[in-house]
């Protein structure tokens, strides 16, 4: 069995951005700069034969490069805060691709997602944090705005089933078209 899921990376410049802020919050466990990402369609456990039909039908999309910027941090959670995320800002083009991948998905027979597309990119997960500690930190990350990122490709990632996800693998790249 294999946990695939589809994303982007992050550009070096962007996650050391990222990785310059994290610290100072009691009951954070930050994620390794090199495992941030922006996942686009979780797919699950699958086999290994389900997982050539996505890798196949993933490197049939045809969709332009195109840019996006992440814009602000704040926490998953409400009340009961349980990840740091940075958000990544409105984009058109990265919900063409996220949609183009779930049709994928559903036309290989895979459930539909049942999670609403919020993109993101996890810079802690959360267990009992100090309120004030996070309170603080989000307060002083919340005007963040990253270098525009141009998105060139998107990748097929799998993951050991664990907590928290991680290590990840890139099982294969997909390169867009187009200029």
């Amino acid at each position: 069995m294999l946990r695939l899921f589809t994303g982007l990376e992050l550009p070096l410049l962007v996650a050391e951005d990222l990785a310059m802020m994290q610290g100072g919050i009691l009951g954070a466990r930050w994620i390794d700069p090199d495992s941030f990402h922006i996942t686009i369609r979780f797919i699950g456990d699958i086999d290994q034969g389900l997982g050539r039909e996505v890798a196949l039908a993933l490197d049939r999309m045809e969709l332009k490069p195109f840019h996006i910027r992440l814009k602000g941090i704040d926490v998953f959670g409400g009340k009961k805060p349980h990840a740091i995320i940075a958000h990544v800002e409105e984009s058109l083009d990265l919900r063409r691709l996220q949609l183009a991948q779930e049709r994928i998905c559903q036309s290989l027979g895979l459930e539909p997602e049942p999670r609403k597309f919020i993109p993101h990119v996890t810079l802690a997960r959360l267990r009992d944090p100090d309120p004030q500690a996070l309170r603080s930190f989000i307060e002083s990350h919340a005007l963040y705005r990253s270098a525009e990122i141009r998105v060139e490709r998107f990748v097929l990632f799998s993951s050991r089933p664990s907590r928290g996800g991680g290590p990840y693998a890139v099982e294969g790249s997909y390169a867009m078209v187009g200029a």
